[in-house]
């Protein structure tokens, strides 16, 4: 999956950041159910905004199932609580198995948890419409391109294949390698012994020609284990 193909996002949370994110989202081409508790909410959306405005909570099933969220590609819980957030993230994650969950937080300690849930986060202090759409769609843009634009940073969420296997053996010689890896809201460079984890961040120097390469080993499900 590339960052041009059109996908179903499930946005919940219709203030500044929610309504921005929707819009963007849409913008890009991809269709939208944004959710929030408050009819009043949906106010701040840009009056081109067309996709789907349900009024209801985050972490209700029924809502969810309206807003599509058994064909959904993506879920981002924006709201004003870290408790409601992390319900609806799991939920999204556990119950309805969508592949890329991203919630905000306020409370920074509380990113080990969701880490480990498999839910990226963006902490309020840093938080922007570009970094939501970087952690949650996939094929995102690469985080750093050299200025031949040979070489690329790109970061990706690690598949569950992976979990329990040497994160080595995603190395290609020298069209692309793993250089580090996110865990519990802590990066760390990448040993040669390092095991995949439920929840890491990848970070992965990449040729420019290599881009399509790395979507199929990542999507490629491991040999053995570790």
């Amino acid at each position: 999956m590339v960052w041009t193909t059109t996908m179903h996002v499930i946005v919940v949370g219709c203030g500044r950041v929610g309504s921005g994110l929707s819009f963007a989202l849409e913008t890009a081409g991809h269709t939208v159910a944004l959710i929030d508790k408050s009819a009043k909410a949906f106010r701040r959306l840009d009056p081109a905004y067309v996709g789907a405005k349900l009024v209801g909570l985050g972490f209700d099933r029924d809502t969810l199932v309206e807003a599509g969220a058994e064909r959904a590609d993506a879920f981002a819980s924006v709201t004003s609580g870290d408790n409601s957030n992390i319900l609806s993230a799991r939920i999204a994650k556990e119950t309805f198995e969508i592949a890329s969950v991203v919630a905000r937080i306020y409370d920074p300690r509380r990113a080990e948890i969701y880490q480990r849930l498999g839910i990226s986060t963006v902490a309020t202090v840093a938080w922007t419409t570009d970094q939501i759409l970087h952690r949650l769609l996939p094929g995102r843009p690469p985080i750093w391109t050299d200025q031949s634009g040979n070489l690329r940073l790109v970061e990706r969420n690690l598949p569950l294949s992976w979990a329990g296997h040497r994160l080595s053996d995603l190395n290609e010689g020298d069209r692309f390698r793993l250089v580090a890896v996110s865990r519990a809201g802590q990066a760390r460079l990448a040993s040669p012994e390092v095991i995949g984890q439920e929840g890491d961040v990848l970070h992965l120097m990449i040729r420019s020609d290599a881009a399509a390469d790395v979507e199929a080993r990542l999507s490629k499900t491991p040999q053995g284990g570790h």
